[in-house]
């Protein structure tokens, strides 16, 4: 009985380190030869380069130093098949995304990427030409087929393998996580296998590249379409798979199955790693963030301990005169239960020091939020003072609920260099939260039973302004994510009078959303670079209204 023994390789590269991830898939490769005796390992979609390579595709050195990368897997991987993702082409004339079979020094074929996403985050045809060949090759007498990524999702590059003999299909893949992304993938992977009967193995990529993490998963499913291996989500590791030929030709898929995550597991973990990902592969010392007694800090909190580790995270209380003790005595619990840095600074005298400069100025002038905006903008400036003496990054805490309406201010709490929460609803937060207690109280009961408040004025609570969070994330998600209009949202039932003041909040904000720091995506559309409005716009809900 022949058994071919592939490996998926689920790994974490940096993007535009064309050396480093040289050296990943050459250690990766050896490791997979020699600890699990791999006949193949297969590498993610453009694994050289890093995804989403960007504009680096535009600047003609980078294709250089991928040829030099290419020549280097030949010279020093033996014994072993590699599958490796990379551009190839000339910058502005016909650069492709390809698939490289390198084995015993030589490259045996090579596979261009047929189908180009040019939706939400993915541009593709920004950079690259369209292949329009199947591309097959032999392993211990067994055909491979390749694929890459998007190819997967459509019917003819599958078709095109099985008519070119393929046994098996192999599919590269960057795929960013976003929630039940995973479920998506493994039905589309199914019906190719099913309509081609062929095996098909999902190779992803896994790690945070700035607004995108990647949650790996990779499977493996036979020929009926059933999954039979199944790789962890959000961890770097090698995945085995044995692919051996029974009695009646057909091929039997073996492997490990992981088991599976709860949904809120899967969003803290990624939170986790994007977080993780972006303070240590832009090379931060640590982080440090303002800690309210609020739950979207101290959600913040959480996760950047679980991050990075306690001694690289420092949290600043600031109070003001509106500061409860409730919300003082929050925020040192947490911290001392976290056992991170934790300071106190005051903001009244520095607060009091701008009134004064501004008495004139403001002469004749109500008290309005300019003075509340005004205690948010102290904070900005000590937080970012931390940061530049001694170089950890400001984390940003507020929502998507908050950065869709505007409920944040510029120069303020928006100060910072990262944003975990960027895509996390309020009540997502909530949930989140409770999640994390479950596994370990580091979050105080009060935090998330106390109705949220920013504390910027006497007696405040966000539903002075706001609606309900349960209801305002509810007409959020519609709109932003799923492109309900105004009439969509009032025949589901919301109130005419809600939805307009929600719409409007929304679109007058852009302002501020384009001014924010970046954060990580969760959802099948974030604020970024999946939702591109303009800034300067006469289209608005009031025609709609009046």
């Amino acid at each position: 009985m022949t058994a071919l023994r592939i490996v998926m390789a689920q790994v974490n590269p940096l993007v535009g380190d064309v050396a480093g991830n040289c050296s990943l898939i050459i250690e990766t490769a050896h490791r997979a030869r020699d600890h699990y005796q791999a006949d193949l390992v297969v590498f993610p979609e453009l694994i050289l380069t890093g995804y989403p390579p960007e504009d680096l595709l535009l600047r003609p050195g980078l294709q250089k130093r991928v040829d030099k990368a290419l020549h280097r897997i030949k010279q020093q991987v033996t014994g072993i098949t590699v599958v490796v993702g990379h551009p190839v082409g000339d910058v502005g004339k016909a650069c492709y995304n390809a698939a490289t079979v390198i084995a015993e020094g030589k490259q045996s074929c090579q596979y261009l990427k047929q189908k180009l996403p040019n939706y939400g985050v993915f541009d593709e045809v920004r950079y690259f030409h369209a292949g329009h060949l199947p591309v097959t090759f032999l392993v211990k007498g067994i055909c491979v087929g390749l694929t890459i990524c998007e190819d997967i999702w459509f019917t003819e590059p599958a078709a095109q393998s099985q008519d070119a003999g393929a046994q098996i299909l192999l599919n590269l893949n960057a795929s960013p996580y976003q929630q039940d992304k995973s479920v998506l993938r493994e039905q589309a992977v199914r019906k190719r296998a099913v309509e081609n009967s062929l095996p098909i193995l999902y190779v992803n990529q896994v790690g945070g590249q700035d607004e995108l993490i990647f949650d790996g998963a990779s499977f493996a499913v036979d020929a009926n379409g059933v999954v039979q291996v199944q790789a962890s989500a959000f961890q770097t590791e090698l995945v085995p798979v044995t692919i051996s030929i029974e009695a009646n030709a057909e091929l039997a898929i073996t492997g490990q199955i992981a088991k599976a995550l709860p949904s809120l597991a899967k969003v803290y973990r990624g939170l986790v790693m994007g977080l993780k990902d972006y303070v240590n592969k832009n090379r931060f010392p640590g982080v440090v963030l303002g800690l309210s007694g609020g739950i979207d800090s101290a959600l913040t909190l959480a996760l950047a301990v679980d991050a990075l580790g306690a001694e690289r995270v420092q949290a600043v209380m600031m109070p003001s005169r509106y500061t409860s003790k409730i919300s003082l005595d929050d925020a040192e619990e947490m911290a001392k239960t976290l056992n991170v840095n934790y300071s106190v600074l005051p903001i009244e005298p520095v607060f009091n020091q701008f009134l004064d400069s501004l008495k004139q100025s403001f002469a004749g002038r109500k008290v309005d939020t300019t003075e509340e905006n005004i205690q948010a903008r102290c904070r900005g400036i000590l937080l970012m003072a931390i940061s530049n003496k001694t170089g950890a990054m400001v984390l940003s805490t507020g929502n998507k609920s908050e950065m869709a309406v505007g409920y944040a201010t510029l120069y303020g709490d928006m100060a910072g260099g990262f944003s975990p929460l960027k895509d996390v609803y309020k009540t997502q937060v909530f949930a989140l939260s409770d999640y994390r207690n479950s596994v370990s109280q580091v979050i105080p009961a009060r935090i998330i039973s106390r109705p949220p408040s920013a504390e910027l004025a006497e007696d405040q609570r966000d539903e002075d302004s706001l609606p309900p969070y349960s209801l305002l994330d509810q007409i959020l998600m519609r709109y932003i994510e799923q492109d309900a209009s105004f009439e969509d949202l009032v025949a589901a039932g919301f109130s005419s009078e809600i939805v307009a003041q929600v719409i409007k909040m929304v679109d007058r904000n852009e302002y501020k959303r384009r001014q924010a720091p970046p954060g990580i995506r969760i959802s099948q559309r974030a604020f970024g670079r999946d939702r591109r409005y303009p800034i300067t716009s006469g289209y608005t809900v009031t025609s709609a209204v009046e």
